[in-house]
């Protein structure tokens, strides 16, 4: 029984978006993943998904992908990405799920839960970057929807907080983010994000800030092979 986690996969069962016409690592990614995680995770095992599943448009259109990911060995917590166009109510997206037999996946959104003693929380993030839109709304909202999530795991006095963002938290290595702010309010011990890929992996943040560890999880940075978080 252990706790992995990885981000990033931009599925593309039926959409035609298949991340192989960027070639490179991307190339063949949906056999990467399906062979790794086949040879890592067991049916005892949690992968937590960091956002930017599926490039479907709808619940629908993503319904392949999340087969692809419901037929892979061990629970799955998702959290949505910038990409997940497809994202909806949680209530709705649980209806879909049922009436699809989708049976190991669940939603990381406004909530927690817990690995043993461990508390995993997350929530999307925002961009507030170089070349990136902002909207301080959004910001906010997410601010917010990431303290729910923490606040939840505090009324059941966790030994650990884990956090699990799709947007990176740390935007600058010199000033510390809302998002860090909030970390270290809670003591967060560790923090795993995605969203980044490429040359935008040049700005990934891998280390101890304040207090609080920070990895980067893209799917291409891992070479779409899951990390464990706890064993």
């Amino acid at each position: 029984m252990a706790l992995y986690t990885i981000g990033d996969l931009h599925l593309s069962e039926l959409s035609e978006k298949p991340m192989d016409i960027f070639g490179g690592v991307w190339q063949g990614y949906r056999d990467k993943i399906i062979n790794n995680w086949n040879e890592l995770i067991t049916d005892d095992d949690m992968v937590v998904i960091c956002g930017d599943i599926s490039w479907g448009m709808s619940l629908k259109e993503s319904l392949l992908d999340f087969r692809l990911i419901d037929s892979l060995p061990g629970k799955k917590l998702i959290l949505k990405g910038n990409h997940d166009l497809w994202w909806d109510t949680v209530s709705k997206m649980k209806r879909f799920f049922k009436e699809n037999d989708i049976k190991t996946i669940d939603f990381l959104h406004n909530n927690c839960y817990f690995y043993n003693s461990v508390a995993i929380c997350g929530s999307r993030g925002w961009a507030w970057e170089e070349g990136e839109a902002h909207d301080e709304k959004i910001w906010n909202r997410e601010l917010l929807r990431l303290e729910a999530s923490i606040k939840e795991a505090v009324k059941n006095k966790p030994e650990e907080i884990y956090c699990f963002l799709h947007y990176p938290p740390v935007v600058d290595r010199n000033e510390v983010s809302d998002f860090e702010k909030l970390l270290i309010k809670y003591g967060v011990k560790k923090c795993y994000y995605g969203h980044l890929h490429s040359l935008g992996l040049k700005n990934a943040f891998n280390g101890n800030k304040e207090g609080v560890d920070y990895q980067v999880v893209s799917a291409d940075y891992l070479n779409f092979r899951p990390i464990m978080v706890i064993k």
